[in-house]
C-alpha cells in the first residue's frame, strides 16, 4: 500500500546490485511513494548486478560513481540535481565491503592495505557523499540522509571482521556530520541498525545462515527482511520524522535489546 510519503520529493539511491540488496527494495518503495531518484554504483558492482532493470521499472537514471572519489562523488551530486530538477530531499548510502572478509582473512590477521580499502569503501565514503552534498548546497532544507549499519558497530560478533570497525566509523560520522548538516541546513542524517539480512554482501560473511537463525530465535519480533527495511527508510526520508536526527536506529525486531530468548535457551537445554 503507498500513501504518497514521498510525492515531490528527490534523491539518490546508492548500493542498489539486486532483487536482494536493501537498496533496491529501497527504490521500489521510493518509487511506489511518488519519489524520484538517481540510481549510483560502482562501475564494477553495475557489471555484476541488473540496476538496469531497476532503472527502466522505476523509470530512473543510473550515474556510475566510485564513491571513494571526491571527483565522481562532486560530479554525481551536480548531475543528479541537473536531472532531478532541484534540490535534494533524500539519500540512501547502501554500500559495504571488506576485502578482508572476501578473502577469508581473520581479524587477528589482517592485511591492512585490504582493511583500508574496505574502511574507504564501507565507512569514509559516508563522510565523502556528505561532504560533497554539503559543499554543493545540494540538500534541501528538511532533507534526510541514511546509512545502513549493523550492531557488530557496539557488541561482537567475530566472524564480522573489520567490518564491525567500519560501521562503527560509518555510525560516529553521522552524529559528527548530522550535527552540522543539522544546524546549518537543515538535513538529517540517520543510520539504520538492521537485522541480519540475506543480501549479496550478507551471505559473503562466514556462519552466516547459522547466526541469521539465531537472530530469529532471539528477536521477539522475528529479522526484519529487506523489505522491512525499506518501509522503514521511507519513513525517515518522509516528513514524518522531521525532528530525528544523528541516530542509529536499531531495526532488528528487538534482537538488541533482548538477552536471551525461551527459543534459545530451550534449544541449549535439550
Amino acid at each position: 500500500m503507498a500513501y504518497n510519503l514521498l510525492k515531490g520529493k528527490r534523491g539518490i539511491i546508492f548500493g542498489a546490485l539486486d532483487e536482494n540488496s536493501i537498496a533496491w527494495k529501497t527504490a521500489e518503495r521510493v518509487h511506489q511513494e511518488g519519489g524520484s531518484f538517481v540510481l549510483t554504483n560502482a562501475p564494477i558492482a553495475m557489471r555484476m548486478g541488473q540496476i538496469n532493470k531497476l532503472a527502466e521499472a522505476t523509470g530512473s537514471q543510473i550515474i556510475p560513481a566510485d564513491a571513494t572519489s571526491e571527483a565522481d562523488l562532486e560530479a554525481l551530486v551536480s548531475q543528479s540535481v541537473e536531472i532531478l530538477g532541484g534540490k535534494l530531499d533524500f539519500v540512501l548510502h547502501s554500500i559495504g565491503m571488506s576485502v578482508n572478509v572476501r578473502k577469508g582473512k581473520k581479524y587477528t590477521d589482517e592485511n591492512y592495505d585490504w582493511t583500508a580499502k574496505g574502511w574507504d569503501v564501507s565507512a569514509l565514503s559516508f563522510h565523502k557523499v556528505m561532504q560533497a552534498l554539503y559543499k554543493a548546497d545540494a540538500m534541501q532544507e528538511w532533507g534526510s540522509i541514511v546509512a545502513l549499519t549493523y550492531m557488530a558497530a557496539q557488541r561482537t560478533f567475530p566472524d564480522y571482521n573489520d567490518m564491525a570497525d567500519n560501521k562503527a566509523y560509518l555510525e560516529s560520522v553521522a552524529r559528527s556530520f548530522g550535527y552540522f548538516f543539522g544546524k546549518e541546513k537543515k538535513v538529517r542524517v540517520n543510520t539504520i541498525s538492521q537485522s541480519p539480512t540475506p543480501t549479496t554482501a550478507g551471505q559473503g560473511v562466514k556462519g552466516f545462515d547459522g547466526f541469521i537463525s539465531y537472530a530469529e530465535k532471539m528477536s521477539p519480533l522475528g529479522n526484519a527482511t529487506a523489505q522491512d527495511c525499506a518501509d522503514y527508510t521511507v519513513t525517515l526520508f518522509s516528513d514524518l520524522t522531521r525532528k530525528v536526527t544523528m541516530q542509529n536506529l536499531f531495526h532488528d525486531g528487538g534482537f538488541s535489546n533482548t538477552g536471551v530468548s525461551q527459543e534459545v535457551i530451550e534449544q541449549f537445554t535439550k
